[in-house]
């Protein structure tokens, strides 16, 4: 049951052919079996989604009106705020935080009775690419245990993947849904800045982040972004605006959708194989009756520069918070406040963790601030412009999600700038706030390739239809690692 999609088992509950708590109990059995291998959760929630699948049955047996994730078990990237459950972000400075309340999207989900596993494993404070900065250990690829999942939500898309939880939720500042989605071979959907409530969400870059979706499939993509989507008084973010039901979107057609295909990520840094997969899934959609053109965005060679400036800046700023004075941890070293501070924060965050902190102070410190940070904002309007200018022609834009499959455990670890570049196709959809969404379209060397469809803002629908007629088309959705 573990291995099956969250619309499949919606049927079997409905049909009362499963209950919730065997359902929850296979994915139990499955993280038995495979975490010691994976390591995809920092912590696990037994009990409490034993209670809720509880919960959920007896809702079912009453004859209720069900909600689609009613009883589905589902597994919350650990930079999301859940009420008495250990919150990490992975970092040794929140070790033990147990916060007051529920993030937005985790409270909706619990009203719903979805069945919450476990908080899943990522790079520190979100801060990477492949789940080696996390400060407790690296999330495995299921796909080859030898590679990284991506990052920063590895541990959401390792565990989508190796069937240790239904769907996952994750968050994207510069790619961390759809990056690990692709290395996984999942689906990862990255909304529109403001579809999602950011409340409760560990901030790394406000103006960036977002909540999304990482799934088996674009259904319970759908599905998914319907259950969390909407306007949030908590957050203000968040855009008051009516959202509709994503899954009338899943219709199997392209005809007559008029595609671009983003010239300047299929050249100098992409491998072949992923340049061959893209170029075969542009085929695909064409043989559907779509019209694909090439199109340029000139300003993507500014896209990563621009990135490492405002990300470190906005995280220099969030992370100020965490001081061990009111919550987290804090160093027993330290005979006067000042001490207290600085061994705080050296012994909680990790390297790359500081990395950033220094970066974005350096930037925004007098006699910088215009020199880079203001010049990052211009750049960050110029590929906006450069995305309005393409949706004038396009109903959405292709790309290869990465530029590469996922690549062994330490390759990068020690060259910042190599790992940076692996999120070259993905972080401009960041810096205009579009939504994006991440499928298998093929595989080199044995490992998943990701195709990226991007649309325009708060054009989810049309990016799930295209995303769910290519998946109609193809099988790479359907092939599974073996552990």
């Amino acid at each position: 049951m573990n291995s099956l999609t969250a619309h499949e088992l919606h049927q079997l509950l409905l049909n009362k052919k499963v209950s919730s708590v065997e359902i929850t109990e296979a994915v139990f059995k499955q993280i038995e079996k495979n975490e010691d291998k994976v390591k995809a959760y920092v912590s696990l929630t037994k009990e409490k989604a034993l209670k809720n699948a509880e919960e959920a049955d007896k809702r079912i047996r009453s004859g209720e009106n069900i909600p689609p994730l009613c009883g589905i078990p589902i597994a919350i990237k650990d930079n999301m705020c859940t009420k008495g459950t250990r919150t990490t972000c992975s970092s040794k400075i929140l070790n033990n935080y147990l916060p007051p309340y529920d993030a937005t999207i985790v409270k909706k989900l619990d009203d719903l009775l979805a069945v919450p596993t476990g908080k899943t494993n990522l790079d520190e404070f979100a801060m990477g690419s492949s789940t080696e900065n996390s400060g407790y250990f690296t999330t495995k690829n299921p796909w080859d245990l030898k590679t990284v999942p991506g990052g920063s939500s590895g541990g959401s898309a390792a565990a989508t993947a190796a069937d240790e939880c239904i769907l996952a939720l994750g968050s994207d500042t510069g790619g961390s849904i759809r990056q690990p989605a692709s290395f996984c071979g999942v689906v990862g959907l990255k909304p529109t800045y403001g579809l999602v409530s950011r409340y409760g969400l560990i901030a790394f870059a406000s103006s960036l982040d977002q909540i999304g979706p990482i799934t088996k499939d674009v259904t319970d993509a759908a599905l998914l972004l319907n259950a969390i989507a909407g306007y949030d008084q908590k957050d203000s973010t968040s855009v008051n605006r009516p959202v509709p039901n994503y899954q009338n979107s899943l219709v199997n057609s392209a005809d007559k959708l008029r595609i671009g295909l983003i010239s300047d990520l299929m050249g100098k840094g992409i491998d072949e194989d992923v340049k061959k997969a893209i170029k075969t899934a542009a085929r695909v959609f064409e043989s559907m009756g779509a019209i694909v053109e090439e199109v340029s965005m000139p300003t993507f060679e500014y896209a990563v520069p621009t990135y490492y400036i405002i990300a470190p800046a906005e995280a220099s700023s969030n992370l100020a918070r965490f001081d061990g004075v009111k919550f987290g941890h804090r160093s027993k070293e330290a005979p006067d406040l000042i001490n207290m501070y600085y061994n705080t924060r050296k012994e909680g965050f990790g390297s790359e963790v500081k990395r950033r902190i220094m970066i974005g102070t350096y930037v925004l410190s007098a006699g910088y601030y215009d020199a880079f940070y203001l010049k990052a904002l211009k750049a960050r309007t110029l590929i906006k412009q450069d995305f309005e200018k393409a949706f004038k022609r396009f109903d959405i834009l292709i790309s290869p999600t990465a530029p590469s499959v996922a690549f062994k455990i330490g390759e990068k670890a020690n060259d910042p700038l190599s790992m940076y570049l692996s999120d070259i196709a993905t972080i401009p959809v960041n810096l205009a706030g579009l939504p994006a969404i991440s499928l298998p379209c093929g595989f080199s060397k044995g490992l998943p390739i990701g195709l990226q469809i991007i649309g325009d803002a708060f054009a989810e629908e049309k990016t799930l239809q295209a995303a769910f007629a290519y998946e109609q088309h193809t099988d790479w959705h359907k092939k599974r690692p073996k552990l």
